[in-house]
């Protein structure tokens, strides 16, 4: 499974980003199955009543929500770092945590918030 991150999200759902072409197609080309997170469906649609527009198709992903494993798992991988003296948002430990407890890629675009998480695999 490929878990979206919200940056190739908006890539992908503005229509004249040939970044979000390639993006599509090389999901498309993997054959694996795609989702998001809930974290990515708040940044997603937050940024999109931010400006006004109304975003087709989101809901037609499957979402996977934040239980309480990920809880565990995105506030130990805040920590770690913290002690390593890095910062990485408290987002993008959780989204990190989903994909890590799933055992599934995530697909990014800011591959250094989480280049150095354990057990985190990229697409």
């Amino acid at each position: 499974m490929i878990i979206i991150d919200t940056d190739v999200l908006i890539e992908i759902f503005d229509r004249n980003s040939k970044i979000g072409d390639e993006a599509l197609k090389k999901i498309e080309e993997s054959g694996e199955e795609v989702a998001i997170t809930s974290i990515n469906l708040h940044e997603i649609l937050y940024g999109h009543l931010k400006v006004g527009k109304k975003i087709q198709g989101i809901g037609k992903l499957d979402t996977i929500e934040f239980d309480k494993r990920d809880a565990e798992v995105s506030s130990k991988i805040e920590v770690n770092a913290e002690k390593n003296g890095r910062t990485i948002p408290r987002i993008d430990t959780m989204i990190a945590a989903i994909a890590v407890n799933r055992n599934a890629k995530l697909f990014t675009y800011n591959k250094k918030h989480f280049k150095e998480i354990k057990k985190i695999r990229l697409f």
